[in-house]
């Protein structure tokens, strides 16, 4: 229903797919809704229609000038990255017969281009993250407080990092997979992004969990209040920060992380080029269709950015 005199903004209808990441089957790993433009759509349609898929990231895919583009958006505002959502995207195009099994490209976004390649079985991929490194640092007070109150322990390591998230290091027999939710309590830093993280001692396939018919070397867990997420179930980006050091402590060139959350996944981590990490996952489409929205012209110019300098 339109009021008198009023324009009538017509209704588009845009691929879109649920793909839970870092998932080998349904109900796990992370969700995150991707959609399919056929041109720029302004900040806050995207925003929009985020806020309404409710996904912990929904990514938007825009093929410009012969290559594709990728923005994140959490219910609340845009990232400038995302691991699980690019593994999504990834699969994604896979879906909609827009990259073949064993092909690769370059994924352009807010944080430069990301080599992602598809596995001949179209169901798992490989994505190329940037580490941001790790810098020592001294928890605070309330932290400190949180995981003596909620888990009997105190951090054996704490560190900063340029992606704005913080680190705590726990000991392998904390039980971080019983840890109820944190993110209501956390102050300061540590609500842009709190990773809680431990080694896992368990060296047999049967006696913990493993990714991609490997065992798990290490596992962690993710609050982000401050990006709107009280806890993300599988979290590439904090993957890709805590695999350098995983790799160096562990003495190898390859590890497996996994996420211990209420809906647990996992990826293989290894060191590629400088500074950079590649993963590897495998997801599940939950649900594909199409979205019926407004059109929205707007948007060309933040669009164009991400190719501007290719």
């Amino acid at each position: 229903m339109s009021l008198p005199g009023s324009a009538v903004v017509p209704l588009v209808a845009l691929p879109a797919v649920l793909v839970e990441a870092f998932a080998d089957g349904p109900c796990c790993g992370n969700g995150a809704a991707v959609v399919h433009l056929d041109q720029p759509m302004g900040d806050v349609a995207l925003q929009a229609i985020a806020r309404s898929l409710n996904q912990s990231e929904t990514a938007f895919l825009l093929q410009q000038q012969g290559r594709w583009t990728l923005r994140w958006f959490t219910p609340s505002c845009e990232v400038p990255l995302c691991g699980h959502a690019t593994l999504a995207a990834l699969l994604a195009l896979g879906h909609w017969q827009q990259l073949a099994p064993g092909r690769r490209l370059e994924l352009f976004t807010r944080s430069g281009p990301l080599a992602v390649a598809l596995d001949a079985s179209g169901s798992s991929g490989q994505l190329v993250l940037p580490s941001a490194g790790l810098l020592p640092a001294e928890p605070s007070p309330t932290l400190i407080r949180l995981l003596h109150e909620r888990l009997g322990a105190s951090p054996l390591a704490y560190w900063s990092s340029g992606l704005g998230y913080r680190v705590a290091l726990l000991a392998p027999e904390v039980a971080l997979a019983q840890l109820p939710g944190l993110a209501a309590e956390l102050e300061g830093s540590d609500r842009a992004g709190l990773v809680l993280m431990q080694a896992i001692e368990t060296a047999s396939i049967n006696d913990g969990p493993c990714v991609l018919g490997r065992p798990a070397d290490y596992q962690l867990r993710f609050f982000a209040p401050g990006l709107g997420i009280d806890e993300d179930p599988v979290t590439g980006s904090a993957h890709a920060l805590v695999a350098p050091f995983w790799l160096d402590r562990l003495g190898r060139c390859s590890v497996v992380g996994w996420q211990c959350s209420p809906r647990p996944g996992g990826l293989v981590c290894d060191g590629a080029s400088s500074g950079m990490i590649r993963l590897s996952g495998s997801g599940h489409l939950l649900w594909n269709g199409t979205l019926q929205v407004h059109a929205d012209g707007s948007g060309a110019e933040s669009w164009a950015s991400l190719v501007a300098c290719a």
